[in-house]
C-alpha cells in the first residue's frame, strides 16, 4: 500500500512537472515569439546585387555595389556547390524541420569540452536558422536571440520550400574579400562561374561561412586549406563525392586566381559618366543594389588608342612648352636608400607605367638611378634632353647639355622604360599641367566609342570632354558657312578678306577682328575661308547671313542652345563642350541627320528584362529565329538637321582643310579625312574636330583655369597631332572609304584658288560640290561680298548669293 502511494505521488509529480514544463515552454514561446520580424517578407526579398557595366565587346568595365553580390536562382546553382555547403553547414538540412536535435546534442557534448579548455562554444545552427539570423535578427550573441532564431526557423520551414531557403542562404551569405553570395565568391577567389568550380574550389567556398577572415587563402593559407580539406572529407562521408574525387580534391593546391587584365577594359572616365547617368535615371539605391546589367557603346581598342594618343600629345606639348618643373622629392642616398624610397609610398606625380626612382649618381652622359627594390638603371642624356628650364610665360632656357643640369644626387623622379629591357634605359617623366580630352563616336548612331577626359583619372576626375564648357574658336566656323550655303552662297562665292572694324557702342572700344597671320588676302572663295580659317571672311559672311540664322544653326546642331547674336560669336566665342562639338560634326558627315550621343546601348534589370535601349527603332521579326530570311529593313527615324547637299558641301570643304589648310599635317596618313582646327583668343583653347566617313573624333586641349597655351601654339600644333595619332592607329589596315556623295550634288572641276572653271592646263584643280544650277559657267566671274553697305539695299557686291539674310543699315562697318 505504501508503495502504491509512493508510485501515485511520483506519477502526480511527473504530471505536474510536465504541465509546468509545458506551461514554461508555452510561456517561452509566447515571450520570445512576441514582436518577431515578419518572415513572410522573405518571399519578396530581393538582395542587393552588383550592377555590372560592360564594354561593347562584353568585357567588364566597372562594378557598382554596396555589397558585391550576383544573384543566382537555386535552379541555376550546381548541385556540387549545394552539396558542399550542406555537408559543411547542415548535413540534415533536407530532414529537419528548422532545427537539428542531433546537431544540438553533438554541439552540447563538444561545448562541454570547449568550456573546460577555455574555448569559445560552437553553435549548432541549421541553414534555416542562419537565414533567420542573417535576414531578420542580426548577430547578437544571447540565449534570447537563439530562442527567437529557433522559433523563426520553424515558421520559415512551414512557409517556404527547402530549395527557396537554400537559395536565400547561398545568395545572402558573406564569404570574405567583399564577396556576398556564392556566385560573387567564385569570381573573387577563382575567377570562375559556379558551373566551372571543381570539388576543391566548391569545398573551399563552403569552408568560409563560419569565419571568412580566419580562412583567408593568402593570410592564413594553412588554416584555410585544413578547413577546406575538412569539408572535402565531410562531402565524402555524406556520399556526395566519390573516393577518387576526394583524393584528387585533397591533393589540389589552394590558390587564388586573380581576374586577368584582359578580362577588364579600363576606362575610368567612361565608367564614371555611365555611373552618373545610371544614378540620374534610376537613383542611387537601384544603381548600387539593383543588379543592373549595362551594355555600353565603348570599344576597348579605340578607348586604349584614345588614351595613349591624348597622353602622348599632352606630354609632347608639356615638354615643348611647359618645361621641367623639378624633382618630386629628395632623399639621402647613403646606406638604406631603398627603404627610404619605399617609405615614400605612393608618390603624386608617378603614374603607371612610370616608376619612382632616386638619382644615385650623375655623369656627363647619364644619371645612375635606383628603385625601391634595390635594383638600378640608367637615365641617359637622350631620356632627359627635353627638360629645359622655363624662365617666363613664353621663354625658356637652352636645352640641357648634360644630365647634371637637370637632376642631382638624391632627387626622386618619375621614369619610364625606354624599351622592353632595363638595358634600354629610362626616360624622365612628369605629369603635364595642361588638360585635354578626346571623344570618338559613330557619326551615324551617336554611339560614343571612346571617351578620355584628361591625362590620367588618378590625377583628376574632372571630365573635360563632357563637363568643361570652353570656347571652340574657329572650330565653330563650319556652322556659319553651313548657314551661308543654305542661304544662297556656294563654295565658290567670293568674300572679301580685308580689315573689318565695328563700333560696339558708347564707351566701348572698336572691335577689330583679325586673321591669325595678321595679313589680308583680298577676295577669296568661301571654301578658302574655312580651309585657311580666315576670321575676317567669316565675320563678313555672318554679317551677310545674319546672326539670327547663325544662332539657329548653332541650336539645330546642339552646339550652343542660346547663342548671343553678336558677330564675335561667329568666331567661336560661345561656350560648348567637346562632346557637343563632336556630335555636331558627326551630323555633317552622316548626311545632315540628327543624332543623340550615348554611352549606353542597353540596360537590363536583375531578371534580364530590357528596361532601356538607345536604338528604339521598330524591328518586326528581329526576335524570330533566323531561318535564311532576309535581313530586316529598319526605318531611318533620324530627323534632318540640314539638307544633305549642304552637309556634303561642308564635308568636302573640311576635307580641303586636311588637304590644303590648317590640318594639312594629317594629309600624310593618306586616307580620306576631314576636320577643322580651332584656336581661341590668346591661344587659351586648342581644338581639332574631324572625321572619316564612319568615325568622328574630337580633341580639345587647354588649361583647366584658362590661360595661354603659348604665343605660337594653336589647334594645328597641339590638337592635330593627337587626332592624327588616333586616326592613324585606329584606321590602320582598314580599307580607305571615300566620303559618300548624296543625290542632288553636282561635282564640277574648278580652280582651287578662284572657284572658277579652270583654263586648259590648270593644275590647281579640285572637284567642287554645287547644287544643280549654282555651278559656275564659262566666262563667269563671281561677285565679291565686300561688306560695303547701302541703307536700303543691304550688303552690296554680294550679288544673288547674299540672299534674304542681308542686313540693312551700316551695322557699324567701316
Amino acid at each position: 500500500m505504501r508503495l502504491l502511494r509512493h508510485f501515485i505521488f511520483l506519477v502526480v509529480l511527473a504530471i505536474i512537472a510536465c504541465l509546468g514544463a509545458a506551461i514554461a515552454g508555452l510561456g517561452g514561446l509566447w515571450y520570445f515569439g512576441r514582436n518577431l520580424p515578419d518572415y513572410q517578407q522573405l518571399a519578396d526579398y530581393e538582395p542587393p546585387v552588383t550592377t555590372r557595366v560592360h564594354a561593347g565587346d562584353g568585357r567588364l568595365i566597372a562594378e557598382f555595389a554596396r555589397e558585391r553580390r550576383l544573384f543566382v536562382p537555386v535552379d541555376a546553382i550546381p548541385k556540387l556547390v549545394e552539396h558542399a555547403f550542406i555537408s559543411a553547414e547542415d548535413k540534415n538540412f533536407y530532414e529537419h524541420a528548422g532545427i537539428d536535435p542531433v546537431g544540438i546534442a553533438r554541439a552540447v557534448v563538444q561545448n562541454l569540452g570547449n568550456i573546460a579548455q577555455g574555448r569559445r562554444p560552437v553553435g549548432a545552427s541549421t541553414i534555416t536558422q542562419q537565414v533567420a539570423k542573417n535576414f531578420l535578427l542580426g548577430n547578437e550573441v544571447s540565449l534570447g536571440r537563439k530562442a527567437r532564431e529557433a522559433i523563426l526557423a520553424f515558421r520559415i520551414e512551414r512557409a517556404f520550400s527547402k530549395d527557396k531557403i537554400l537559395e536565400l542562404y547561398l545568395n545572402e551569405i558573406y564569404l570574405g574579400s567583399g564577396a556576398y553570395g556564392v556566385a560573387s565568391a567564385a569570381l573573387t577567389y577563382f575567377n570562375k562561374s559556379l558551373y566551372d568550380l571543381n570539388v576543391a574550389e566548391a569545398a573551399y567556398l563552403a569552408a568560409l561561412p563560419k569565419a571568412p577572415s580566419n580562412y583567408n587563402p593568402v593570410r592564413h593559407h594553412d588554416r584555410a586549406k585544413a578547413r577546406r580539406d575538412w569539408v572535402i572529407e565531410r562531402m565524402l562521408e555524406d556520399g556526395v563525392i566519390t573516393q577518387d574525387q576526394a583524393k584528387e580534391a585533397l591533393a589540389t593546391p589552394l590558390t587564388v586566381v586573380a581576374r586577368p587584365e584582359s578580362d577588364v577594359a579600363r576606362a575610368d572616365w567612361f565608367a564614371e559618366e555611365v555611373r552618373r547617368e545610371l544614378a540620374q535615371k534610376y537613383g542611387e539605391k537601384r544603381l548600387y543594389e539593383g543588379g543592373l546589367s549595362v551594355r555600353t557603346t565603348m570599344d576597348p581598342r579605340l578607348q586604349a588608342i584614345g588614351e595613349k594618343a591624348l597622353r602622348d600629345g599632352l606630354e609632347a606639348y608639356d615638354r615643348r612648352a611647359g618645361g621641367w618643373r623639378g624633382p618630386l622629392n629628395h632623399i639621402s642616398v647613403d646606406v638604406g636608400w631603398p627603404g627610404r624610397l619605399s617609405e615614400l609610398g605612393s608618390i603624386p606625380g608617378v603614374l603607371p607605367p612610370w616608376q619612382p626612382a632616386v638619382v644615385l649618381g650623375v655623369t656627363d652622359d647619364a644619371a645612375e638611378i635606383g628603385f625601391a627594390d634595390g635594383s638600378q638603371g640608367k637615365l641617359p642624356y637622350a631620356g632627359l634632353r627635353w627638360a629645359r628650364k622655363k624662365l617666363g610665360t613664353d621663354s625658356f632656357g637652352p636645352l640641357p647639355k648634360k644630365p647634371a643640369e637637370v637632376v642631382k644626387v638624391g632627387d626622386v623622379i618619375a621614369v619610364e622604360p625606354l624599351g622592353p629591357t632595363p638595358k634600354d634605359g629610362y626616360g624622365l617623366r612628369q605629369v603635364p599641367d595642361v588638360g585635354g580630352a578626346l571623344v570618338a563616336m559613330d557619326p551615324h548612331t551617336g554611339r560614343v566609342l571612346a571617351l578620355v577626359g584628361g591625362f590620367d583619372y588618378r590625377v583628376s576626375q574632372f571630365d573635360r570632354a563632357i563637363q568643361a564648357q570652353r570656347q571652340p574658336g574657329s572650330a565653330f566656323k563650319p556652322f556659319v558657312y553651313a548657314a551661308a550655303l543654305d542661304n544662297g552662297f556656294t563654295p565658290s562665292s567670293l568674300i572679301l578678306d580685308a580689315p573689318f572694324v565695328m563700333d560696339q557702342g558708347p564707351g566701348l572700344p572698336l572691335w577689330k577682328p583679325g586673321n591669325y597671320t595678321k595679313q589680308f588676302y583680298g577676295p577669296s572663295t568661301l571654301r578658302i575661308g574655312i580651309e585657311k580659317s580666315r576670321n575676317l571672311m567669316t565675320v563678313r559672311l555672318a554679317q551677310a547671313v545674319g546672326m539670327e540664322k547663325v544662332a539657329d544653326y548653332a541650336k539645330r546642331f546642339g552646339v550652343v542652345e542660346d547663342l548671343p547674336q553678336v558677330l564675335s560669336m561667329a568666331l567661336g566665342a560661345g561656350e560648348t563642350t567637346l562632346l557637343k562639338m563632336t556630335t555636331a560634326y558627326s551630323e555633317f558627315v552622316n548626311g545632315g541627320r540628327k543624332i543623340t550621343p550615348t554611352l549606353i546601348d542597353r540596360i537590363q534589370d536583375r531578371q534580364g528584362h530590357t528596361i532601356y535601349r538607345h536604338d528604339n527603332r521598330p524591328c518586326p521579326g528581329c526576335t524570330a529565329p533566323w531561318d535564311g530570311q532576309s535581313t530586316p529593313a529598319l526605318p531611318d527615324m533620324r530627323p534632318e538637321v540640314i539638307d544633305p547637299v549642304t552637309a556634303y558641301q561642308i564635308v568636302s570643304i573640311l576635307e580641303g582643310v586636311v588637304q590644303r589648310g590648317t590640318g594639312v599635317r594629317i594629309r600624310e596618313l593618306g586616307i580620306p579625312l576631314a576636320g577643322k582646327t580651332g584656336t581661341t583668343n590668346d591661344s587659351n583653347d586648342a581644338w581639332f574636330i574631324g572625321f572619316s566617313p564612319d568615325l568622328a573624333v574630337g580633341v580639345f586641349t587647354g588649361y583647366d583655369t584658362p590661360k595661354s597655351l603659348g604665343k605660337h601654339e594653336q589647334g594645328a600644333s597641339i590638337a592635330v597631332p593627337i587626332f592624327k595619332e588616333f586616326m592613324g592607329t585606329a584606321l590602320k589596315g582598314k580599307p580607305a572609304i571615300q566620303f559618300r556623295v548624296p543625290p542632288g550634288v553636282r561635282l564640277v572641276r574648278v580652280d582651287a584658288s578662284t572657284g572658277e572653271l579652270p583654263p586648259p592646263g590648270d593644275r590647281n584643280v579640285i572637284l567642287e560640290a554645287f547644287r544643280p544650277g549654282t555651278e559656275p559657267q564659262p566666262g563667269e566671274h563671281g561677285s565679291v561680298l565686300d561688306g560695303s553697305m547701302d541703307e536700303h539695299e543691304g550688303i552690296s557686291g554680294a550679288g544673288d548669293s547674299a540672299g534674304a539674310g542681308a542686313i540693312s543699315g551700316t551695322g557699324g562697318l567701316y
